[in-house]
This record gives structure tokens, sequence and C-alpha cells, in this order.
């Protein structure tokens, strides 16, 4: 198949909006409504789906099973031969998987049939092997004893009875997974149209930022712990990630590569410099090469961020702190790059449970993202927070298995309080 052709990505201005400081749910509806899929397709074998986007729908053309068949190793008969005591039949054929018995079985006898073969006509039930009995009849002939209290039918599988023909198994939008190959696989498909993986490249910045094993940190300097997380981040979300390394604080050279990397991928991802500091050129070479939209998020952490785009080619500016990083990422990166790869918009579930923890005073109007865990189990399963709330306490990432969401007219929280919490896997992400 060829590919299609490349799709209009963006309409212009699709991340602007006219408030100064947004609220998380508006961020949300802005995001939602304003950004639709951007990948072309590509045929794609099935062995090679997992986390691929459907992009036409996979539809059956046989019923799955395709012949009705025996559940069990057992013994077949006609229910018409059998009574409420059961019944004792002789044994007129073998039948295994793969071997269908040519012809009608003889009426009233029964058939060795074992798991997956074709019940012949003429047989409707079958008894599983472990409850019957066989003895030599005459001339050696084999009968067997079938117990009572069978109803038609039993330990048969039906044609179609998994999937029927006709049936659509899966819509254009679905994220793909190891369980969804073998249902294609069960319909007879060899591969499927997908959506290509979204290209993403993330851009680490500052001149005091280093890759880990280059070389022992100077004065001021730190390692860059953004790029390795945001690469796993986006790998969970589908996409192919390039990472373009550690960008300095020089204006003309940030405005250069900029331009020539979007040329190139689909999602520019850069941390640090979304501020508007003197340093941050990266805020001043969006403007210059595209548009750029600043937005202030009453959220913590992670309030400074930067939607924009150079051409079709969507531009995310994240906060330098790697907690703040990593919770924006999950609210509105993740999303965005899911609805963009062409699946639906995913939207986290959230689970209310008990606090196990409190917050005495609280500053009203911004939404909060704790780091939190689940504590104790079943009926008393409650969660947790990170003792530290710092942005820059990486710890509190690894300890954590979730986010509890605090909203903004919460102005304290005590011990037993509901709190919602969203945990990592919503977001591909392990526990």
């Amino acid at each position: 198949m060829s590919d299609t052709p490349r799709p209009k990505r963006l309409l212009d201005d699709c991340f602007l909006h006219d408030t100064q400081r947004l609220r998380h749910e508006q961020a949300i509806e802005i995001l939602r409504s304003r950004v639709a899929p951007v990948t072309a397709h590509e045929r794609v074998a099935i062995v090679d789906i997992a986390g691929r986007v459907l992009a036409e729908p996979a539809v059956a053309v046989r019923p799955v099973p395709a012949h009705t068949n025996s559940a069990v190793d057992g013994y077949g008969f006609a229910s018409a031969d059998y009574g409420a005591a059961g019944a004792r039949l002789p044994v007129s054929a073998r039948v295994a998987a793969g071997h269908p018995l040519e012809g009608k079985a003889p009426p009233a006898t029964a058939v060795r049939i074992f798991t997956g073969a074709v019940l012949p006509e003429g047989i409707d039930t079958v008894a599983m092997q472990e409850d019957c009995e066989t003895a030599a009849g005459e001339n050696g002939a084999m009968t067997v004893s079938i117990p009572g209290g069978l109803k038609r039918g039993a330990n048969v599988r039906r044609t179609g009875e998994d999937v029927a023909a006709g049936e659509t198994l899966l819509e254009p939008g679905a994220m793909l997974r190891p369980q969804d190959a073998a249902a294609l696989a069960s319909i007879g498909l060899a591969d499927v149209v997908c959506r290509k993986r979204l290209s993403v490249a993330i851009i680490s910045t500052g001149d005091e930022v280093i890759r880990a094993g280059s070389r022992p940190l100077a004065p001021g300097e730190v390692y860059d712990a953004n790029a390795p997380m945001l690469s796993g981040l986006i790998g969970a979300a589908g996409a192919d990630v390039h990472d373009l390394g550690v960008w300095p604080d020089d204006a003309a050279e940030i405005k250069r590569r900029l331009a020539d990397a979007a040329r190139h991928y689909d999602v520019l991802i850069t941390s640090g410099g979304a501020s508007r500091g003197e340093e941050d050129h990266m805020v001043e070479a969006m403007d210059a090469l595209g548009k750029r939209h600043m937005w202030q998020l009453a959220i913590k952490p992670g309030r400074p961020m930067s939607f924009g785009q150079i051409g079709d080619t969507v531009i995310i500016g994240l906060p330098g702190n790697p907690v703040a990083v990593f919770v924006c990422y999950l609210m509105y990166v993740f999303p965005v790059l899911r609805r963009l790869g062409g699946a639906p918009w995913p939207e986290p579930r959230r689970y209310m449970l008990p606090a196990a923890f409190e917050i005495t005073k609280r500053k009203t109007g911004r939404r909060e993202f704790f780091r939190g865990w689940l504590v104790g189990n079943g009926a008393a399963t409650a969660v947790d927070k990170y003792a530290r709330d710092g942005s820059g306490l990486i710890t509190g990432l690894r300890a954590a298995t979730g986010l509890i969401e605090i909203g903004e007219d919460v102005t304290a929280v005590a011990p037993g309080d509901p709190v919602a919490f969203i945990p990592f896997s919503e977001f591909g992400i392990p526990a």
C-alpha cells in the first residue's frame, strides 16, 4: 500500500487562548478541541502492531471459530440419543483437530473427539473424557458410558461464537495491544493499516546543563535529568523519539537549530528556557520563526509552559525542574501526542480514595499534583503522599506510583478526606 498524502497538521493559532492564567480544565479543553491527528498511514505486520494506532477498521471476513468444534477432549454424541440417566453408546469414529470426519456420524453412536476438532454432522454435544467410562464390547468394539446431566451443546464451541462474519473488531484510533494481534490473526489478517509513528524530538537547553557520563560537573553545572526521562515517557506514548542534545544559551544558534529541526519532526519538546529570562532564548526563537503562545497555568508544579508551531510542527516548551517536567508532560503533553498520533484523546481515570496525609493550609486558585502511592489494601486502601513537595526532588517521582490531584478550591486536606488518585499506569508507565 502506498502512503496516504501527508495531512495538514495544525490550524493556525491552534493553541491560542485569551485568558491570562489558565486553569487546568481550561487548558485541557483548548488542547482537546484544537489538536487533531497528523500522521500518514502505512501497512504494518501484526507481529509489529503493539503500541501502534489503527488507521482503518478491522473487519472479520469470516467467523471465529470458522467451524463448530469440541472445546474438550472427550466423546461427542447426538442429544437425541441421550437420556436423563445418561447413555451407553458404541464408539464409531475418532476425530482429531485438523482431520474432520468425512460424512455423517452413524446414528446412535458416539465419536472419540479431541479439543478443536470439527464436530461431525449429527453430533451436537460433547462429554469430557474424565467423566466417561469405556469398555470393550462385542467383537472388541469400544463402547462409552456417558453420565447424565449434560445439556444439549455442552462443551461445544459454535461457529462464530467469538467473532461473527462482518463484525468490526477494532475501530480506527484503537491503540493496538498484543491481545489485539491475536484477534486480528484469528480472522486471517497478516497486516493492518496503522498510523505512522509520531516523530518527536527532545531538546535540552542551558549552558549549565551537561549530559551524564560526558565529564565531571564543573561549579554551577547540572546533569541533564529531563532528556532521559522524556525519552522513556514519549516512547511509552507510542512515538518515535529523537534526542537533539543540549543546546547552548546562544540566541542565533538556537534560532538556526530550531528552524532546521522544525523541518524534520512532527513535534519538538524543549525543557528549560520556558520563562522570560534574559537567557531564555528559546522563547525569542519561537516568536521569530513561528507562532508561540505562552501559557501561565494555574497549577503546581509547572506553571510556565509554551505551546506553538513553526509551520506545521508543534513546539512544546516545558519547565526545567524534573518534577514539573514530569507532571506537565503527563497532564498536557501525553494526551497531545496520543491525539496527534491518531488515537482518541486519553482522559486519565481518577480514583477517589481517602487521604493518609494532612495539608492544614493551602493556597487556593490553583490545581496541585502531589506524588503519591497506595497504602493498606482492600476496603482500607488509602493514598499517601511524598513528604516533600519540591519540584526538583526526583526521589519523590521514584517513590510514587501515581499523582494525587487537589482541586483549585480545596483549602485543606484532613486524613480520611477523599482525594483523586491518578495511577501512572494511565499513561503507560509501570507502577
